[in-house]
C-alpha cells in the first residue's frame, strides 16, 4: 500500500509540476522568444543575440575565471602582467600589458544527435523536451530528418515557451550518407537509422555529442552521461549499454551470424561519442591487414556482412567494436533502459537500486499497451496511471521508473522555484 501511495504522489506531483514549470513558464525568465535558434540561420533575431551577449557579459562578470586555471593563480598572474591571449580568456594583454580588449568566455554547449524519419516527428519533440526540462547546462540538438519534416520541426519549435527556447539551440540537416548506395543504407533497418553512422563524417565541427534513438526520455539530466566523456581513457572514443546483462537470454549470445562486442553485444540506441578521436583512429578489422579510418571502413564492412546482420547498423557497430574492444567505454543499463529489462524478470540492478536515469521505449512500447508503465512514462506522467501497471510485466517493479524522477525533479524545484522567491517585506 505504501508504494501505491508514493506512486500515486510522485506522479501527480510531478505531472503538476511539468504543467506550471514546462509550459507556464518562469517568473524570472525574460519575454518568450519567437523562436529556438538555429545556428548559422539567416532568421536569428538581433534582439535574441543581443540578450545572449549580455547574458554572457553577465555570466563574465560574475566568473571571472579561464577554463584550467585556478583562481589563486589566475589573480597571480594579473597582478604580474602575465595573463597572456587564449581562447574565451576575460582579458587578453597586447605586449605591453595593457588590456586589448575583453572577450566574454565561449558558451559550452552540451551536443545531441537524433535521426527522424516516417512518423517520429512527436516522438523526437518528446524527447527534446525531456533533455531541455532536466538539463542543467545548454543543448545543441542536431536533428537528421527528411526533407518533409524539416519545416514541421521549425513551426513546432518556434511554438516552444522563451524559457525553454532559451536552453536549446537546434540544427535540421537532411538525410545523407557519403558512401555507398543512399537508398541501401536508408533502408538497412527503421527508415534512416544507418545515418547516426556518418555522424563523425558530417559533423566534422562537432567534438563530442550524444546519440539516442527518437524513443528515448531522459529521467534525469544530460549533464550526468555527458560527463562520462571524461571518464574515457586514451583508447576509447565512444560509450553504450550491454544489449542483455544475462547472455544466456540475450539475442546476440543466441542469435548473431556475426561477430559482436562481448559476451551479449551493446545497444546502440544510446552513444556517446567522441568525435574527434573517431575520425582520427584507425580501426582493426577482418578485411584487410591494417587499420581502416571509419569513413573507408563502414561500406566494405556493410558489403561482406550485409546478409547476416538482422539490426543493420546497430549490428555493425558491434562489429566494429568487436575488432577494436579498446575503443569502447560500458556505461550501466540504466542509461538505456529496455522493456527486455523488466519483461523477462527484472534483470538491470543498477535500475533497482537508483532508477531509470534514461528510458528507451524500443519495440513501440510508448504507442501500443504492451508495457503500461513505458507509456505511462512518455505520456508525462502526469496522473495516477501507474497504479495501473502494477500487474505487467514492467509494471510490477515502478520504482525503477520514479526514482530518478524523485531526485531529479526535486533539484528542479529547488533550482528553478525556490531560488526565485523572494521574501515580502
Amino acid at each position: 500500500m505504501r508504494i501505491h501511495c508514493k506512486v500515486v504522489v510522485i506522479a501527480v506531483c510531478f505531472g503538476v509540476f511539468l504543467l506550471f514549470y514546462f509550459w507556464g513558464g518562469n517568473v524570472a525568465d525574460g519575454p518568450l522568444l519567437k523562436e529556438v535558434a538555429v545556428e548559422g540561420s539567416r532568421n536569428s533575431s538581433p534582439s535574441s543575440v543581443k540578450r545572449d551577449r549580455d547574458v554572457a557579459s553577465k555570466l563574465a562578470r560574475k566568473s571571472p575565471t579561464v577554463p584550467g586555471v585556478r583562481a589563486d593563480d589566475l589573480r597571480k598572474r594579473r597582478n604580474n602582467g602575465k595573463v597572456t591571449k587564449r581562447v574565451g580568456n576575460v582579458n587578453a594583454k597586447s605586449k605591453t600589458g595593457r588590456a586589448v580588449g575583453r572577450r566574454t568566455r565561449v558558451e559550452e554547449f552540451m551536443h545531441l544527435a537524433m535521426v527522424t524519419c516516417g512518423n517520429r516527428l512527436e516522438e523526437t519533440l518528446t524527447l527534446v523536451k525531456s533533455a531541455v526540462l532536466f538539463s542543467l547546462k545548454k543543448i545543441k540538438v542536431h536533428i537528421f530528418a527528411e526533407d518533409i519534416l524539416i519545416p514541421q520541426f521549425k513551426e513546432k519549435f518556434s511554438q516552444w515557451p522563451g524559457f525553454v527556447t532559451a536552453k536549446l539551440k537546434y540544427n535540421l540537416y537532411p538525410i545523407t550518407f557519403s558512401v555507398g548506395n543512399a537508398d541501401e543504407w536508408k533502408k538497412l533497418f527503421k527508415p534512416c537509422a544507418a545515418q547516426r553512422l556518418f555522424l563523425p563524417v558530417i559533423l566534422k565541427d562537432v567534438d563530442s555529442l550524444l546519440y539516442v534513438d527518437t524513443d528515448v526520455l531522459f529521467l534525469r539530466p544530460m549533464d550526468d552521461i555527458w560527463r562520462m566523456l571524461k571518464s574515457f581513457n586514451s583508447t576509447q572514443l565512444a560509450a553504450m549499454a550491454p544489449e542483455h546483462e544475462i547472455p544466456k537470454i540475450g539475442w546476440y549470445s543466441r542469435f548473431a551470424r556475426h561477430p559482436f562486442y562481448g559476451i551479449s553485444g551493446v545497444n546502440s540506441g544510446v552513444m556517446l561519442m567522441n568525435l574527434t578521436r573517431i575520425r582520427s583512429t584507425l580501426f582493426k578489422n577482418s578485411m584487410i591487414a591494417g587499420g581502416l579510418s571509419w569513413e573507408d571502413l563502414l561500406h566494405p564492412l556493410y558489403q561482406k556482412y550485409k546478409n547476416h546482420i538482422t539490426w543493420g547498423d546497430q549490428d555493425l557497430l558491434n562489429i566494429i567494436f568487436h575488432y577494436n574492444p579498446e575503443c569502447l567505454f560500458i556505461f550501466p543499463c540504466q542509461w538505456n533502459y529496455r522493456p527486455d529489462h523488466c519483461m523477462y524478470g527484472s534483470n538491470c540492478k543498477g535500475a533497482e537500486e537508483d532508477g531509470v536515469s534514461i528510458l528507451h521505449g524500443n519495440r513501440g512500447v510508448y504507442h501500443d499497451e504492451k508495457q503500461p508503465a513505458f507509456k505511462v512514462v512518455y505520456d508525462g506522467i502526469r496522473d495516477a496511471k501507474f497504479l495501473d501497471t502494477v500487474n505487467t510485466l514492467c509494471g510490477r517493479i515502478p520504482q525503477v521508473f520514479l526514482k530518478q524522477i524523485e531526485k531529479t525533479m526535486r533539484k528542479a524545484f529547488e533550482e528553478n522555484v525556490i531560488r526565485h522567491i523572494k521574501p515580502h517585506n
